[in-house]
């Protein structure tokens, strides 16, 4: 298996743990009480603004801690530079992945347009974040294991 291919699992399970224990952490916080009221609007952008930085965090840290053990196990470095095959399969993940979230993002809207209540479009776009971010590590890892 290449350096490549162990990264983007390494993405997806990553990913898949830090959206799980988050929800999981946050939950229990949830604000009960009316449907539109200013705490669930408080509830929900919080949400997103830590999870979208807690998520960065850990992926930087996940990544360092790989790498050192990516080298200490295989006695290689990281590929220094990426070629064609490489910035073709990202541009194919992101594609994948902004594809993903665009549909999202469109639910997210048309929930408005049907009169359900804001936090349902929160929790549509959090998913569709969630499912973009999985769409591109399960796209990298398909290029990858079966080319472009």
């Amino acid at each position: 298996m290449t350096y490549q291919e162990k990264k983007s699992i390494l993405s997806l399970i990553s990913t898949i743990l830090i959206f799980a224990a988050y929800c999981l952490y946050r939950y229990p916080q949830y604000p009960e009480g009316a449907v539109d009221s200013k705490e669930i609007f408080h509830y929900c952008g919080a949400f997103v603004l830590f999870l979208t930085l807690v998520s960065i965090a850990a992926h930087i840290v996940i990544t360092i801690i790989f790498n050192i053990v990516f080298r200490i196990t295989s006695g290689e470095k990281e590929p220094a530079f990426q070629d064609e095959l490489d910035k073709l399969i990202d541009l194919k993940a992101f594609r994948n992945s902004f594809f993903v979230f665009v549909i999202g993002f469109l639910i997210a809207m048309g929930s408005l347009t049907l009169n359900q209540p804001l936090k349902v479009m929160f929790i549509i776009l959090i998913v569709s974040g969630f499912l973009s971010d999985v769409t591109g590590s399960l796209s990298r890892l398909y290029h990858y294991r079966r080319g472009v």
